[in-house]
């Protein structure tokens, strides 16, 4: 039988990403009971999904429930570094996925993939980033109307969704699942805070503990790299733009300055803003030597790479895998990691399973809660329904064998009331 339509690096991968899909379902408990159901209820039946993505084996996951769901889905990648091939390869010969996504695609290919899922003439898509949705609002307006909704998972999706909408430009209705409680305090948080420095010990295979580590945004995912740098060993230095995350920072015990003075005596700079040019040209001529450069935030536009290699007068590319040696007039060098991309998918193999759960089962249930509107949503950002996001963190304490409280009658009445007082 040939395999549906697709564009992967090599199908003859396939094998070894089944098994590491598999072994990724095995800690995905939320996301596998809502396949279950998906799979005898078909919520999702006949309606056209393109999903814009990393290509990872939770995503591979997430597009089997949808798959189950009766869903006609198509994956295509959200990041050139982040897909993994022999998942690729899988989703195509062993699930019957058509996946257009190959690791280290040139720009021109990332968007003839994009192209694709547009093509797929979707009335669901979900987005890590918004190009998918930015895209058929640049070039396939006439698209929107057909499209029930969108979701968006990523803070820099959000943010430019955000801004679409207060130009009065959004077309389709979009819920941002990546401000979903079961998402960032969780994915952000834990997924990135762990996955960042597995990409950069991968990488670097450095001693963490002694070193000045520089955090540029202490959001979610940056309380969440911040942490775990401290957990292993380093002095964490917080940079911030919003006074209020800068005081938060300050009172977790971090350290807290402008990124002019933390360039001069960071050893390690992360940045995870959702920003453009964060690490810029005036911080590059402050680092020591050997200062290691890096970006947890989900576009390659945080770090100002064509400025550092406007100041470079060598470039050695590839000095060990996902290493490249800026080498400044005075003999300085700077290491950049992962080409300045997402470090914990380009070196490393992003989030564990356990925390995507609860990510992609959010996914899951709000495709399914979209369609169940009773008419089309007004193209605006939505808000994830509490339904599901208490749904979600019921089934995750299930999974995890955890029993909580509930109030009691009194206490719900008290809850209601103004009258009772003290």
């Amino acid at each position: 039988m040939s395999p549906v339509p697709h564009d992967v690096a090599d199908l003859a991968l396939a094998s070894e990403g089944k098994k590491r899909i598999l072994w990724a379902d095995r800690d995905m408990p939320v996301l596998r009971a809502i396949r279950d159901r998906f799979k005898r209820d078909k919520p999702l039946q006949g309606v056209r999904l393109s999903a814009c993505l990393h290509v990872t084996t939770e995503t591979a996951n997430l597009m089997r429930t949808l798959h189950a769901g009766g869903a006609d889905v198509l994956l295509c990648a959200s990041n050139p570094l982040s897909t993994q091939d022999d998942v690729a390869a899988s989703l195509v010969v062993d699930f019957g996925i058509p996946v257009y996504a190959i690791r280290g695609e040139d720009r021109d290919t990332y968007y003839k993939h994009i192209e694709a899922a547009i093509a797929h003439h979707p009335q669901i898509t979900i987005d890590d980033g918004a190009d998918l949705i930015s895209e058929i609002h640049r070039k396939h307006q006439d698209l929107a109307e057909q499209i029930v909704a969108s979701m968006e998972e990523t803070t820099t999706g959000v943010i430019r969704l955000r801004a679409m909408e207060a130009d009065g430009v959004l077309k389709i209705p979009v819920i941002a699942v990546n401000d979903a409680k079961t998402k960032h305090l969780f994915d952000n948080r834990y997924g990135t805070g762990q996955s960042t420095w597995d990409g950069i010990l991968r990488a670097t295979d450095m001693l963490v503990a002694g070193k000045k580590v520089v955090v540029c945004g202490y959001g979610w995912c940056g309380r969440g790299v911040a942490s775990r740098g401290r957990g292993l060993g380093a002095t964490v230095i917080v940079t911030e733009v919003d006074p209020i995350r800068a005081l938060e920072a300050a009172l977790d015990g971090f350290w807290v300055m402008p990124l002019a003075e933390a360039a001069k005596i960071g050893d390690v700079f992360i940045t995870v803003t959702g920003n453009i040019h964060v690490l810029r040209e005036e911080h590059f001529a402050q680092m020591k030597d050997g200062a290691v450069v890096c970006n947890s935030g989900h576009f390659n536009v945080e770090i100002d790479l064509p400025a550092l290699e406007r100041m470079a007068t060598t470039i050695n590319r590839r000095v060990t895998e996902h290493v490249d040696e800026y080498v400044l007039p005075d003999g300085r060098r700077i290491y950049v990691l992962g080409e300045g991309r997402l470090i914990n998918l380009a070196a490393a193999h992003g989030h564990p399973a356990s925390v995507m759960d609860m990510s992609f089962a959010t996914q899951a249930l709000t495709a399914e809660w979209s369609l169940k509107q009773p008419s089309r949503l007004a193209p605006r950002v939505y808000d994830v329904p509490a339904e599901v996001e208490d749904q979600v963190a019921q089934l995750k304490l299930k999974a995890m064998d955890i029993q909580i409280d509930r109030l009691t009658d009194e206490q719900a009445k008290y809850l209601r009331s103004w009258e009772m007082g003290t």
